[in-house]
């Protein structure tokens, strides 16, 4: 077996970690503190992995850093929209009925190409929501562009896009918790 696999995958997940700019992840911790303290919620949406991403932040959100935050990833929810206005519109529509005016929206892609994502994001923009993007492979992937904060994974391997998405995500709920202890 070929040990330095590992050691060769692990420091490509560190590399890809550590390439961001934290500041974009504080004003992201800002955005969230203004959610809040205005009784708004976070929306996090992804396809795949990245809504499985979505699932665990939502619920890392709202049970441990005390943020309301929902995810769409209900199956009856998904196929009705899927069904009736088609699955690049899924998203678009699923916002319709559960945004509200002062919410954040985070999309989550690898690509950043995914049409539902891109138009849930368009529509989040067209609501006058705030939004956040996470992309990765491609620098100028059409997600990236629509975000008021883009976060980007300089990588074009899905599983190193996805840990460094996760682990940049868990931060920010970690940030969030020890900022609302720091103020207790």
């Amino acid at each position: 077996m070929n040990y330095n696999f590992f050691l060769e995958y692990f420091k490509s997940i560190n590399q890809s970690v550590l390439s961001l700019d934290t500041t974009k992840l504080e004003k992201i911790a800002e955005l969230i503190r203004i959610v809040s303290t205005n009784s708004k919620k976070i929306i996090l949406v992804g396809n795949g992995g990245s809504a499985a991403m979505a699932s665990h932040v939502a619920v890392d959100f709202t049970k441990a850093a005390q943020v309301r935050a929902i995810n769409f990833n209900e199956a009856d929810l998904i196929t009705c929209f899927a069904n009736d206005y088609g699955y690049d519109k899924w998203v678009f529509e699923a916002l319709n009925a559960y945004a509200d005016s002062g919410d954040l929206a985070i999309f989550i892609s690898s690509s950043g190409k995914s049409p539902n994502i891109i138009n849930g994001a368009m529509k989040a923009r067209q609501m006058g929501l705030s939004v956040v993007t996470f992309s990765g492979f491609d620098s100028e992937n059409p997600l990236r562009k629509l975000g008021d904060i883009e976060i980007w994974a300089d990588s074009s391997d899905y599983n190193v896009v996805e840990m460094t998405h996760h682990i940049w995500l868990l931060a920010i709920v970690d940030f969030v918790i020890a900022y609302k202890h720091k103020d207790t």
